[in-house]
């Protein structure tokens, strides 16, 4: 794996646990990243099943790769470049007929963030980019920041990333650009250091919320979440596991939505004698409140801190 992949898996031993791989079965990672879980969940479906991972980002790929060759060699596997929000083509273009267990980890691996030419940190100097797969996604973070309106950039603000301060912010951006384009991560994390009130800059980097809402914005995150769970739903075998990890509080809600809506029974009123909204549960949700990292692991991996993991399994509606 190259030096800039090595990502630490989050809550591993509750994925295993989870999700229950067992020989023969088919696995998808659809988040597969550095392939620190893919890895674990390979091992345990080989020599016959089939490990499926998928990535937007080529960097990540070519880490899975070489991590799947130097650490499980007589696996089957998978690699498929592409967003999670078009599961179902990249499964068709796959030929996979169905899949056991799905994981999805939300989480943004380290690396992305950490090379300043991909314009996520702001530590580094670089464009304003923040596009996972620029052959998917054409706006780039300073093109929202420079056309954006000031309600809207307020919106984004609050809404991706419950920044306190988006209308000081908004307004500054919005007055910065007017002098001159806003183009470089150092120059908005500048403007947003300098809008925030003293106290908010001690309580760790004042663009740090500013810069979570930009990427979600750009990679249109939380609309492929959903559309990428409810394919992963409708992929999975009888008996299939999905196991979700998300990071924020917003994707936390879109996965129990979904969950809770897919697990629904009948609606309708007691005093109809038959049933007429056709609702059957077709999952089961095993975590009424979401999983959350043990101390040791957050010990260990401060990024496991804020991981919230929810799993349902798909259920028999064939008979319904």
């Amino acid at each position: 794996m190259t030096e800039e992949y090595r990502h630490v898996p989050v809550m591993i031993d509750e994925v295993i646990r989870e999700l229950d791989p067992k020989p023969g079965e088919v696995v998808c990672d659809c988040t597969v990243g550095g392939a620190g879980h893919s890895i674990e969940l390979a091992k345990r479906v080989s020599p016959d099943g089939l490990s499926i991972g998928i990535d937007q980002d080529d960097m990540a790929l070519n880490a899975a790769t070489a991590r799947f060759r130097r650490e499980a060699p007589e696996a089957q596997v998978k690699l498929l470049k592409g967003n999670f929000a078009s599961l179902d083509s990249l499964l068709v273009d796959a030929e996979v007929p169905g899949v056991d267990c799905v994981l999805f980890d939300l989480g943004v691996s380290s690396p992305q963030l950490d090379i300043p030419q991909r314009g996520f940190s702001y530590h580094e100097d670089a464009p304003l980019d923040m596009r996972m797969d620029p052959g998917i996604h054409t706006t780039t973070a300073a093109e929202v920041i420079n056309t954006k309106n000031e309600a809207d950039l307020t919106r984004i603000l609050r809404i991706y990333s419950d920044e306190s301060f988006a209308p000081r912010i908004a307004r500054a951006i919005v007055r910065e650009r007017e002098r001159c384009p806003i183009e470089t991560t150092l120059q908005l994390a500048q403007i947003v250091k300098d809008a925030v009130p003293a106290a908010a800059r001690r309580q760790g980097h004042p663009a740090r919320k500013t810069f979570q809402a930009l990427r979600i914005e750009v990679n249109h995150e939380f609309d492929a979440l959903e559309r990428g769970l409810r394919a992963a739903i409708r992929w999975a075998n009888t008996g299939g596991r999905i196991c979700v990890i998300s990071y924020h509080s917003r994707e936390d809600r879109i996965v129990k939505h979904v969950f809770v809506e897919m697990s629904q029974a009948c609606i309708c009123p007691p005093e109809l004698p038959v049933c007429v909204c056709g609702y059957v549960p077709i999952l089961k949700v095993r975590t009424k409140k979401p999983l959350v990292a043990s101390d040791e692991e957050v010990a260990a991996n401060p990024r496991s801190r804020s991981a919230r993991m929810r799993v349902a399994v798909k259920q028999d509606v064939t008979n319904v």
